[in-house]
């Protein structure tokens, strides 16, 4: 089977997020790449895809230009992927759904909750994928954990708790550092900056795991650094649509931590919980039983994890293979719909414009909330509800 025709929006030399797209892109083999638009600096995108491989017709200076040469050509583009700052993630992916192509949008998806709404519609109209990188949901234990509440082994869930705290913001001297100046500027960021930023990779994690979805939530917003318009600490208290209570915590002025992405949760049968800095192990607790540690590639484990296992037991797992397996679900739809076939069911735990709106909805109601003295809110979007 021919490779898949790829190709990336930003994510020029010195992103921090292009290496990881690349090398997840690129690892099954699935896609080829063969166009971008990798650089705010048409010469230097262009420069820099060529060195990466990219024919010089296809080296595009920048995004509308990409569009127009990927339009009109026959062998096109099967999927693109926005790695732009994040204002800018809603113009791309609108004008790319509307020609028909599969996007895959870094996160978030969108500035606003009606934007999410128009690309949830958009992607619903013309049948294009319109996929949303929270990539750590790739991780192999993850997805086991997911498969673990859905055939029942923790019984009802009753609590959830996440985490997504880190201290490399901590240092008040470093606000004017243009790589995290922008963090807190609105003009840029938007309405949140932390939340936005790491909370609701934590809060989309929670609802992956669980199979819910949050419905309401209160939250407690602080600018820890006088200097800074929006948040850099955030508390989320949630519930869910089946009942799952929920408990988040996300900061960029948690000193010590490094990465901070954990995942707890609590059922009548038993709890568990993972961290990202150590993807290999999930530690499973039965009600009335000891801890035991599950290893990521041993046996028995379930399909969802078989699949998204790609070394040995024993060795390192990281963020690009977690990013890959998000590219390996979609390699497969795009290749089965191709096909005419169904795709593997496995392959169907990509996250959505659905999440991505959710994600959105989610922001706009905790900055509101918080305002308002952590009121309860309606955490919907209003096309959902």
């Amino acid at each position: 089977m021919r490779k898949l025709s790829w190709g990336m929006i930003g994510g020029g030399e010195g992103s921090q997020i292009g290496p990881a797209h690349r090398l997840g892109a690129g690892l099954d083999g699935a896609f080829s790449f063969d166009a971008g638009a990798l650089d705010h600096n048409p010469e230097a995108g262009r420069d820099f895809a060529r060195r990466l491989g990219v024919a010089d017709d296809r080296a595009y200076g920048n995004w509308q230009e990409m569009l127009e040469g990927e339009s009109a050509r026959a062998d096109r583009i099967d999927l693109v992927t926005v790695a732009t700052p994040n204002a800018t993630h809603f113009e791309i992916t609108r004008a790319f759904l509307k020609e028909g192509f599969d996007v895959l949008c870094e996160k978030p998806m969108t500035m606003t909750v009606e934007e999410g709404e128009e690309i949830l519609r958009l992607s619903r109209e013309t049948g294009a994928i319109c996929a949303v990188n929270y990539g750590y949901t790739g991780y192999a234990l993850v997805r086991h954990m997911r498969a673990m509440v859905a055939r029942g082994d923790l019984g009802q869930v009753r609590v959830v708790v996440a985490e997504f705290s880190h201290g490399h913001h901590a240092d008040a001297a470093d606000a004017d550092n243009p790589r995290v100046r922008w963090r807190y500027d609105p003009a840029q960021a938007g309405v949140s900056a932390q939340f936005a930023d790491c909370g609701i990779h934590a809060l989309h994690m929670a609802s992956f795991v669980t199979g819910q979805e949050v419905e309401r939530l209160s939250a407690d917003f602080a600018s820890t650094i006088g200097s800074r318009m929006l948040e850099d600490d955030a508390m989320v208290n949630f519930r869910m649509d089946g009942g799952v209570v929920g408990r988040l915590w996300t900061s960029s002025v948690a000193v010590g931590r490094m990465h901070g992405l954990t995942l707890q949760v609590f059922g009548e049968k038993g709890g568990m919980r993972w961290a990202q800095e150590q993807p290999n192990q999930l530690y499973w607790t039965p009600t009335g039983g000891r801890t035991s540690v599950i290893e990521r590639g041993e046996a028995g484990l379930s399909p969802e994890a078989d699949r998204a296992s790609r070394v040995t037991i024993g060795h390192a797992e990281g963020m690009p293979l977690a990013f890959a397996n998000i590219y390996a679900d979609l390699a497969e739809v795009i290749a089965a719909r191709k096909a005419g076939r169904a795709p593997d069911p496995a392959a169907m735990l990509y996250p959505t414009a659905e999440d991505g709106l959710r994600s959105m909805a989610a922001v706009h109601a905790a900055v509101g909330s918080s305002a308002d003295a952590g009121v309860w809110v309606d955490a919907r979007p209003p096309m959902l509800r």
